[in-house]
């Protein structure tokens, strides 16, 4: 395909317009050549498309750390078919995904949102989501590059990293990533050592275009161009979202004044031509790769790979389940499951199994709430509209809601006038099934007014705390109001807010919360004992809530929220045979794992997550998981943990020693290793042999029934290599890992050194679990 020929076509300020988002979610056409809107949509755990709402309902697949906790680049690459598949029904063209950021602090927000705190982990897995989605014909953007691997201060901060610790741990995914054939790139808010990454020359345009030979697009993150020529020189290919931005006029009268060369402008519309090609986009010429493929079950899908990635941490033999009769199934979560963390991954399913419903389908049932977590009520249940009213209060257009969310950002809804629009009203009928003092609150930023049956409720302006404005969108603050209501009597409930347009963007966010009435966290506490007394087994469904894991700021600390860690003493003290169900997405505290008879981790498990519950408790499925990241016991023994900037600087002074590393290096021991997790049988490991980059072992699974291992094989004490194998009871299976180059060097003043001599080449279960041992001479 001749870009330059295309290229040649165009006037300067066609080719700048091109460089800037038309909208929040794409880049304008330019028919004379031929080129199609381009769209881009957030994941990585779906597609959620240009509109922030459940209009258009997408699969939502377990969390990265879940996806990652399968050690599988087979199950990956299927999960990335899935999103291409997705992407193509949605028109998207372009995935902002995955995250390839680390795990270096478990207080991280985003943590759940990223894959491991093992660079080479790391990169593996992206490299398989990356090769999933785009054999399809659908780009990723892996993100954020670079050393965007906490959220305080994510805009401003500068990460002070020394360049060894760069090379060998945080550009290591990247590099990966690259050589699997991504098409795109994202640049991070935050600065490295003294310069913000959507200006960063030397990383940007020295090592990732020059060094690397990545040919891809760079894409920013969004809002994250704040300068027409450093940001032109510095690498950046395309500055999200538009059309409002530094560049446009400014770009164009820094190229006439040769500020800029207008060489750089070709190879940044180059690039976007390229991508262009690369997705169908670009009329008159056959995309590389054909999207054509087998149709992907989504659903059966998320549930295999939440089954997967479910880590069994602890098993006293209760698991899996054998003749049960009654089963107490305790906790908010278990009713209402956290499926998926806050901010820009959120999707909307069209469907969500909860534990409670999936317990429900195995076996007889009693539920207890115990406890409630939860800071914000959810969402008043049932049908809502949203009207969009101009000045004059006359309706623009009306939105049907599935729940009394609203939420609109870039994009308002076909037929309504951005210029014109003043309000957004919701409006919904509620019917309480009991009597008694309720609670309805409103979340979201600005003025407010709530009416109830025509009489004002509240009405007042809600303000946002904390300097990060996604946090308004994302996690917005909210006001509460006590209300008797009466069973089976309809009240018409309305909220109505301002709302305008921002800088050319939509920005409508706000959700009717209600709550009924109820007893006091004592009693529900009494409750759930009783209930767990009475029954043959307890499960304790546990979470973190939305306040805790989210886009837009860190975690305080690693506690379970509210009195969850009371109320699992409690239930284990009632019935020993009490299995504890972890539903998060990075680690917490599990000061009371002893005392539970089983400790099952399914991070944030998507939208089957009860279904594929049932199934890893009473056995149909073994959980597959493997910690991808170190657990600790408490927060205060973990080795690396800063995510507060001091002067607006983050130190990275540990260097390369993060994760595991970093615990056998300070000499403590975790909750649980890196790559822990037990399965349904028992392994033995056999042998091992190495021969040059090459190392084969045999395994036995020495359990009664099938079962699944991930063999890993560390050099030097780091991990190099993996594999996932299975294997009938009494069978010995053999695999061969293959280790790559970067496993025996080391990065020293500008360059990589291969460091000769005799290396130590381990398998074993986990990091610190080393079952056999081979030396290898480079």
């Amino acid at each position: 395909m001749d870009f330059d020929e295309l290229i040649a076509r165009l006037d300067l300020g066609t080719k700048i317009r091109l460089l800037t988002g038309a909208d929040m979610w794409s880049l304008p056409p330019l028919p004379e050549i031929g080129l199609d809107r381009l769209v881009m949509s957030d994941g990585p755990i779906g597609v959620r498309g240009e509109q922030w709402s459940a209009v258009d309902p997408s699969i939502a697949l377990p969390s990265p750390t879940a996806l990652a906790a399968t050690w599988d680049v087979d199950l990956v690459r299927r999960a990335g078919a899935l999103l291409a598949q997705e992407a193509r029904r949605k028109g998207v063209h372009v995935l902002l995904a995955p995250t390839i950021n680390l795990h270096r602090s478990p207080l991280g927000g985003r943590h759940f949102e990223c894959f491991s705190e093992d660079p080479y982990l790391t990169g593996e897995i992206g490299a398989a989501y990356v090769e999933g989605v785009q054999e399809s014909g659908v780009a990723t953007t892996p993100k954020h590059f670079v050393a965007n691997d906490f959220e305080t201060d994510r805009f401003t901060v500068d990460v002070r990293v020394s360049e060894k610790a760069l090379r060998e741990v945080y550009l290591r995914p990247f590099e990966r990533v690259v050589a699997a054939g991504a098409w795109g790139l994202m640049t991070a808010y935050n600065s490295v050592n003294g310069t913000t990454m959507t200006e960063h020359a030397d990383l940007v345009n020295g090592v990732l275009k020059g060094e690397w030979g990545f040919d891809g697009f760079v894409v920013s993150d969004w809002t994250a161009v704040r300068t027409t020529e450093a940001a032109a020189l510095g690498g950046t290919d395309v500055a999200m979202p538009g059309p409002r931005g530094p560049w446009g006029e400014k770009l164009a009268a820094a190229v006439r004044e040769g500020r800029v060369p207008e060489s750089v402008v070709d190879d940044r519309v180059r690039r976007v031509l390229r991508l262009a090609h690369r997705v169908g986009a670009l009329r008159g010429a056959q995309a590389p790769v054909s999207g054509d493929r087998p149709a992907v079950d989504g659903a059966a899908l998320a549930r295999e790979v939440a089954t997967r990635g479910f880590t069994l941490l602890t098993n006293t033999g209760i698991l899996p389940f054998q003749q049960v009769g009654r089963v107490a199934v305790i906790g908010a979560a278990a009713a209402e499951a956290r499926v998926m963390g806050g901010g820009s991954a959120q999707v909307f399913p069209d469907r969500i199994v909860s534990p409670l419903q999936g317990i429900a389908e195995r076996a007889e049932v009693r539920y207890a709430l115990g406890t409630d977590p939860r800071i914000r009520l959810s969402p008043l249940p049932g049908p809502a509209t949203a009207a969009f009213l101009d000045a004059g209060g006359a309706v623009l257009s009306e939105q049907p809601l599935a729940t009394a969310e609203a939420r609109w950002i870039g994009q308002l809804p076909p037929g309504v006038d951005g210029d014109r629009l003043a309000a957004v009203r919701l409006r919904t009928t509620y019917t309480p099934d009991v009597s008694g003092e309720h609670r309805l609150s409103v979340a979201g930023v600005g003025a407010f007014t709530l009416t109830v049956d025509g009489r004002t409720v509240l009405d007042g302006s809600i303000d946002l705390d904390g300097g990060d404005p996604a946090v308004a969108f994302l996690s917005p603050p909210e006001r509460r109001v006590g209300l008797p209501m009466t069973a089976g009597r309809a009240y018409e409930v309305i909220v109505t807010h301002p709302a305008g347009m921002f800088g050319g963007m939509a920005y409508v966010s706000f959700t009717l919360g209600h709550a009924d009435p109820g007893p006091g966290e004592d009693e529900l506490m009494a409750e759930a004992v009783r209930v767990a007394a009475e029954c043959d087994v307890a499960v304790v469904v546990a979470a973190t809530t939305q306040e805790v894991e989210s886009e837009g700021f860190d975690r305080a600390d690693l506690r379970l929220p509210g009195r969850q860690d009371e109320l699992i003493r409690a239930v284990a003290a009632a019935n020993p045979r009490t299995v504890v169900v972890v539903n998060a997405g990075s680690p917490v505290e599990l000061p009371w794992a002893e005392e539970a008879a089983a400790v099952l981790l399914t991070w944030f498990p998507g939208q089957e997550a009860g279904a594929a519950l049932a199934e890893v408790l009473f056995g149909d499925a073994e959980p597959g998981g493997r910690l991808p990241t170190t657990w600790p016991r408490r927060l205060e023994d973990a080795p690396v943990t800063d995510v507060t900037p001091v002067n607006g600087v983050v130190a990275y002074g540990e260097g390369t020693s993060i994760g595991y590393r970093a615990w056998e290096r300070s000499g403590r021991v975790p909750a649980f290793w890196f790559g822990h997790g037990l399965g349904y049988t028992t392994w033995s490991y056999d042998s091992i042999a190495a021969e040059g980059t090459s190392v084969t072992v045999a395994v036995t699974n020495t359990g009664d029934r099938p079962g699944r291992e991930v063999v890993q094989v560390y050099v030097d004490r780091a991990l190099a290599g993996f594999d996932v194998v299975e294997a009938a009871p009494g069978e010995t299976v053999i695999t061969t890992v293959f280790l790559p180059e970067r496993a025996f060097q080391v990065w020293e003043e500008g360059g990589w050194r291969t460091v000769e001599g005799v290396h130590t080449v381990e398998a074993g279960r986990h990091a610190a679990d080393p079952r056999l041992s081979a030396t290898v001479k480079i």
